[in-house]
C-alpha cells in the first residue's frame, strides 16, 4: 500500500513536469510511468528479484490513471498545472514521494536479508532515481543538483531511520511513520528553511544536493 502510494505521488510529479513542457498525452504516461516506477525498478534489479511493476501491473495503471487525469486538466484549463503554484506542487509532492520511496526501498533491503549499509542505500536509491529519470527524459537538470538543498540526504534519513527503528523492534507502523517523517521533515526544513550543508569556502557556483 505505501509503496502504491509513493507511484502515485512521484507519477504526479512526472505529469506535472509533461505539462510544463506541453507533451502530448502519451509523453504524461512516459514521464509518470518512469518516475513512479523507476526507483522501485532499479533496486528489484540490484536485489535480484522481478521487478514489482511486472508483478502487479497495477501500478503502471495507476501512472496512467494520473497522467490521463493531469494531461485532461492541462487542455480543458490551460496553464493550470505549469505555473507557480504548480511548481510549488511539484516541489512538495516530490518531497512526500522522496519520503514514502526512502521509507519503501529501505524495507525491501531488510526483507531481502542485505547488510544494514546496503539497505539504507537502497532506501535513497529507491526515493531518487526515479525522479533523475524524469529531469533528465524532460531535458531539465536533475532536482538533486537544483541547490544546496538537502535531498538525497533526505533521502538517507529517511532510510536510516527506518532502519534504525526496524532494528529496534518497534511495531511497522511507527517504523513506516518515523521513516517518512525523518525523511520528508529534513527535506521540508531544506525547503523552507534552507537547511543544508556549508558551501565550499571560494566557491560561488551552485553544487549538487546533498
Amino acid at each position: 500500500m505505501l509503496e502504491a502510494a509513493g507511484v502515485v505521488v512521484f507519477a504526479l510529479t512526472g505529469a506535472l513536469v509533461a505539462a510544463r513542457k506541453r507533451m502530448d498525452p502519451f509523453g504524461f504516461i512516459l514521464l509518470a510511468t518512469v518516475t513512479g516506477v523507476g526507483g522501485g525498478t532499479l533496486r528489484d534489479l540490484l536485489l535480484d528479484r522481478r521487478v514489482f511493476w511486472i508483478e502487479a501491473p497495477s501500478d503502471v495503471m495507476l501512472c496512467t490513471a494520473v497522467a490521463l487525469a493531469a494531461w485532461t486538466i492541462a487542455y480543458f484549463k490551460p496553464g493550470m498545472l505549469d505555473g507557480w503554484g504548480a511548481k510549488r506542487l511539484l516541489i512538495w509532492a516530490d518531497a512526500a514521494g522522496l519520503a514514502l520511496f526512502a521509507v519503501v526501498g529501505a524495507q525491501k533491503g531488510l526483507a531481502a536479508g542485505v547488510p544494514i549499509p546496503s539497505a539504507i542505500a537502497f532506501g535513497a536509491m529507491t526515493a531518487t532515481f526515479g525522479g533523475i529519470i524524469r529531469d533528465l527524459l524532460a531535458g531539465d537538470r536533475p532536482m538533486v543538483l537544483w541547490s544546496r538543498d538537502f535531498y538525497v540526504t533526505a533521502a538517507a534519513a529517511g532510510a536510516a531511520t527506518t532502519v534504525g527503528l526496524a532494528q529496534m523492534g518497534l511495531a511497522p507502523i511507527l517504523v513506516m511513520l518515523g521513516g517518512i517523517a525523518a525523511g520528508f521533515g529534513l527535506r521540508a526544513g531544506s525547503l523552507l528553511f534552507g537547511w543544508s550543508f556549508p558551501k565550499l569556502p571560494g566557491d560561488d557556483a551552485p553544487r549538487p544536493s546533498n
